[in-house]
């Protein structure tokens, strides 16, 4: 008669677990409510006349279809660069795959000054840009691609290790039924890393959404034109006005936490589509 196996867990679970709760406690769960603590001194009405502004909400709607579009684009081009790294061998391969990651080693601010450089009129791709009456540089395109570079090693990053550990029998399977490479991609592999690829587009959404140093560079940081919400809190906090900072501060980890929330669900139910 066989003996059953007893669960195990790992030694001192406690302790270890007392030293995580204190750890996130004092980093993120203490610092988040003593901002909100510190926004409910306001009343409803006067929350609402601060959030509801004219500049807030123009700042809102920058930052958010800015961040989106910046995600959304780094979702398609960070799947292609995935796939190169995972797939193919190639001279310079380490260094492509080494430079991916370099969005996370330098200052944001470097980021930002390299990228007003090169796309403004006189930079190198700036000025072949003019030509054709696109202007990247001190705009919202501005913001996008600079959201876009710091956001893109988050896709990449998510989505690599899952193809490379992809069943490449499964798709040999299929194209010996008569399958073409389209629909392999899109029946065999794609439902296989959309749930890497929508935690790297939440990953890079949710980064995009704080991003301040690379875009003040880069951007006009014009009222109802280019101010992104960082930049408006950044600014209420030097006139001292600390509790229309962190009204909005609130109301953008409230927005950040429902999308994040979103997501995880889009992910479990992608998951369990795939099962089925």
């Amino acid at each position: 008669m066989g003996m059953k196996r007893r669960g195990t867990k790992l030694p001192g679970f406690g302790l270890t677990l007392g030293l995580s709760i204190t750890y996130m406690s004092l980093l993120i769960f203490i610092p988040l409510s003593a901002l909100i603590l510190y926004a409910a001194q306001l009343s409803f009405k006067d929350f609402c006349e601060l959030i509801f502004n004219e500049r807030v909400l123009a700042a809102f709607k920058i930052s958010f279809v800015s961040t989106f579009w910046a995600a959304a684009f780094n979702f398609f081009f960070g799947l292609i660069i995935a796939w190169v790294l995972a797939r193919y061998s190639f001279f310079g391969k380490r260094i492509i795959d080494a430079l991916i990651d370099l969005p996370f080693a330098i200052p944001t601010a470097v980021a930002g000054i390299a990228l007003s450089y090169i796309f403004s009129p006189n930079g190198i791709l700036g000025a072949f840009l003019q030509k054709f009456g696109v202007g990247i540089a001190y705009s919202k395109g501005g913001i996008v691609i600079a959201l876009v570079f710091i956001g893109l090693p988050f896709v990449v990053r998510t989505a690599q290790p899952v193809i490379a550990e992809l069943d490449r029998e499964l798709e040999e399977a299929a194209a010996s039924l008569g399958a073409n490479f389209y629909q392999v991609f899109f029946k065999v592999i794609f439902p296989s890393i959309f749930p890497a690829l929508l935690t790297g587009f939440a990953l890079a959404f949710a980064r995009g959404l704080g991003e301040y140093g690379s875009i003040i560079f880069i951007s006009s940081n014009m009222p109802y034109e280019s101010e992104i919400v960082p930049l408006l809190i950044v600014k209420k906090l030097l006139q001292f006005d600390y509790r229309g900072a962190s009204a909005i501060g609130v109301t953008m980890l409230v927005c950040a936490f429902f999308l994040l929330l979103l997501i995880n669900f889009l992910q479990v139910y992608a998951k369990r589509r795939r099962k089925n």
